[in-house]
């Protein structure tokens, strides 16, 4: 099977792959600049279309995750429940064909501030047919064009927007926390 097939026919494990590979890099980076104050948890399904929130402090994010083996984004299909959620995002990951992460791209407001309104972007059809052939629209999602999505190189950069500015500390060493093994 070719590589670029198995993404297709796998693509739910694909985007898990890449949302756990996210997730650790995240807390990785967030632990080499000695922030552990880290909240994540996971949806255990997609009903209000976020994938994870991740919280630090005041701040909390319901993320949508999207992926693709192309540089950028095309139109993107973004559930308008999301919209309602405080500080909801969608972060579009683009891979490689060994889902090693290339860049990222972002739609979302500032720490604290709601996703971008939803309701001018049109509704996406569902991917599945009716028996009559025709694809019936997604009323509960918008289309968001790609031009909308702002590109971010770095794990760093992705943590900034998601929390704001973060700072660089050692790891808190208390006496009482520190295992033995």
């Amino acid at each position: 099977m070719a590589e670029l097939e198995a993404h297709s026919l796998y693509s739910t494990l694909r985007e898990r792959i890449v949302e756990h590979v996210f997730v650790g890099e995240a807390l990785r980076t967030l632990w080499q600049r000695g922030i552990v104050d880290v909240e994540v948890l996971r949806s255990e399904f997609d009903a209000h279309g976020y994938d994870l929130v991740m919280g630090r402090g005041a701040i909390v994010r319901h993320i949508q995750f999207k992926t693709g083996v192309r540089d950028r984004p095309g139109s993107v299909s973004i559930s308008r429940s999301l919209a309602a959620k405080p500080s909801g995002c969608v972060i579009w990951i683009s891979v490689d064909l060994d889902l090693n992460m290339k860049g990222y791209w972002w739609f979302g407001g500032a720490p604290g501030q709601p996703l971008h309104d939803l309701s001018g972007f049109g509704s996406p059809k569902r991917i599945g047919r009716r028996e009559t052939g025709e694809r019936p629209l997604r009323m509960n999602h918008g289309k968001v064009p790609a031009a909308r999505f702002r590109r971010i190189d770095t794990m760093n950069e992705v943590l900034e927007t998601l929390f704001g500015p973060l700072p660089t500390e050692p790891l808190p060493v208390v006496a009482d926390q520190v295992e033995h093994g």
